[in-house]
């Protein structure tokens, strides 16, 4: 039985048929092939904690950013009331400085990692990836590290 005479309708039986020593299976290779520079333990575990904190982070942040829908939007009285003195009263408080933080970092962790997938999924060469990832771990290193800043040593007394 050749492949041509195969119709889409064949039954598993009939198409066990259309591979053997003459007629071999496609070969399916892998998407980026070893090189003599790519190291031999590449097997981690760091793939299974970023699908799990992505996971995780993703229900705190929707706890998180929905509470502070809730206070913001419906209990405080709405944008309209939103203001720096509104900042300032807020971060006041230890527990919305803390809060607001968790948002922050949480984000931005989550978004990077989830970024780092996208780049490692499409960029295809090596150099590429390594300066997309770069580019993603500093605008993630600073935005957190300035947004802490920013949170803890905001002055509501600024003039």
């Amino acid at each position: 039985m050749s492949a041509e005479s195969t119709t889409a309708g064949a039954t598993a039986a009939e198409n066990v048929a259309l591979y053997d020593a003459d007629n071999p299976a496609p070969v399916i290779e892998a998407p980026r092939k070893r090189t003599r520079k790519t190291p031999r333990s590449t097997r981690t575990n760091f793939e299974l904690y970023g699908w799990l904190f992505m996971r995780l982070s993703g229900i705190v942040l929707v706890v998180l950013v929905l509470g502070h829908l809730l206070i913001q939007l419906v209990l405080d009285g709405g944008v309209s009331k939103i203001g720096f003195a509104f900042v300032a009263g807020r971060w006041a408080s230890p527990f919305w400085q803390v809060w607001d933080l968790l948002m922050l970092w949480l984000a931005m962790l989550h978004g990077a990692n989830g970024l780092r997938t996208v780049i490692n999924d499409y960029a295809q060469r090596d150099n590429t990836r390594f300066w997309l990832k770069m580019l993603l771990y500093t605008a993630t290193v600073f935005t957190v590290l300035l947004g802490t800043l920013v949170i803890f040593t905001f002055d509501p007394n600024i003039r």
